[in-house]
Order: C-alpha cells, then structure tokens, then sequence
C-alpha cells in the first residue's frame, strides 16, 4: 500500500516542477538552500519519505518501487504530470526507480550521493532491526563524518544541529522501513534503460556513497554528467549548497 506523503510547495503556480526527494533520516528542511535558489523560477516540491518527518507511517518492511510509488501518488494528488527531480541517497534511489517506472513523466534527473547499489545490502535489516529496538539515537555519533565532515560541524554547529534534530524527530519504524528498502535495492543492470537527462553529484569525503559509487550511475545511464563536490560528506546540498546549486542550475533550469 502506497503512504501518504507530507509535502510542501513552494514557487510560481505555472513553472516548470522540480520535486526533491530527501535522505534517509531527514525531512523537507535538507532543501532549504535549494528552495532558497530555485522557488522564484521553478515550482518546488519537497516531501518527507514515509515514515519520515509528517508523512504516514507504514509498518513493515518495503521497497524502492514502494517508495517511488508514494512519489507518484503524491504527484498524482497534486496535479502534477510531468517533473523533473533531484533526490539525495535514498532519495537518489527513489529518483532511479522513477526513471525506470515512468520515463514519460520525467524530464530531468540529478542523482545526489547515491547508489544504483548501496553499500553492504545484509548491514541494513541489521541497522533496521537496532533501531526499531533501540530508535534513532544511536545513529547521532555516526553522522559527523558520514552526513557532514568534523571541520564542516565545527564551522556550522547550529546547522549540524538541526540536520541531526531531523534524524532525532524520525519514527523508528519510518526509518527502519526505508532501511529495508535500501538493502533490497539494485538497479545496476538497469541503468542503461535510463533516457531522462542525468546529472550525478558525489561529496568527496563521503564515506557512504563513495564518488566512485556515484561514477558507476553516471557511466551506466546514457551521456549522465558526473561532478564531485569538494569537502563535502553525504549531504551536499545542505553543507555545499552554493556548488550544488550551481550544478543544479546547469543542469535544470
């Protein structure tokens, strides 16, 4: 069964869509920078993954094309035809699965610290299973390093905060699920089937989606554009905006 999605819109009625899909453990606040950038030209729609922030949670494990088809439905019951779409980790996935699923709806793609196979599929039913026994928090330590590197944290400290605020408000079983979706997830063989114009976007220091992981998408999806953002961790968007913004910019608009 499909869930339904939190989401939030922001720009001109009448523009051209650009939906943002977040990261595991984050909501519709990792795309403020983006919104900041992009709603005087583009009608933005940024949604919370379910389970996550204030979309509906469904128990139990799902999978990507679960996930992709919460996206459509959200879409469906807005009006929205047809999109273009950037989504980070998870939401990069999601962004893949769309691709692949309804190519028609589909005009552009950016693909943000993913994978068209995530690292290590047996650990995520592990982390799935701590955190509906455990919750969220002890994730927190992890995140400098893997989300935002240390000497990023240090010059931000009140925006690390509420990136990590995000995985703390998160309902363990929202992100258990999607923890699920990622071990499930490969698509490798698939890439190739890709036809939306791509751009994919790796942080340098990311220690989850390695650039190489990102390299792989762009090499097997037809004349994808491959960029690394210098610094950065697994959430580029928030801890580079202004270079990612500007690949953005590049690449949709």
């Amino acid at each position: 069964m499909t869930a339904r999605l939190h989401a939030v819109m922001d720009g001109p009625a009448d523009a051209p869509v650009l939906v943002l899909g977040p990261s595991l453990g984050t909501d519709t606040g990792l795309f403020d920078a983006q919104v900041a950038a992009f709603a005087d030209r583009l009608q933005i729609v940024r949604y919370d993954l379910r389970g996550h922030g204030a979309s509906e949670v469904v128990p139990g494990p799902c999978t990507m094309a679960d996930l992709a088809a919460d996206v459509l439905a959200l879409l469906d019951r807005l009006g929205v035809e047809r999109f273009s779409y950037a989504g980070v980790s998870i939401g990069g996935a999601i962004g893949q699965q769309l691709a692949l699923t309804v190519p028609e709806r589909l005009d552009r793609l950016a693909i943000i610290a993913s994978a068209a196979r995530f690292a290590d599929p047996p650990s995520w039913a592990v982390r799935a299973q701590q955190v509906r026994e455990e919750g969220t928090g002890f994730l927190e330590s992890s995140r400098t390093g893997t989300w935002f590197t240390a000497e990023w944290a240090e010059r931000s400290p009140g925006e690390a905060k509420r990136l990590l605020d995000m995985l703390r408000a998160t309902p363990p079983e929202g992100y258990a699920a999607c923890c699920e979706a990622i071990g499930a997830f490969d698509v490798r063989d698939r890439l190739g089937e890709i036809t939306a114009s791509t751009l994919t976007i790796a942080g340098a220091e990311d220690p989850a989606t390695t650039p190489e992981m990102v390299r792989f998408i762009a090499d097997g999806i037809p004349e994808a554009q491959f960029a690394v953002v210098p610094g950065a961790a697994h959430l580029p968007n928030a801890t580079a905006p202004g270079v990612v913004n500007e690949a953005l910019r590049r690449h949709v608009l």
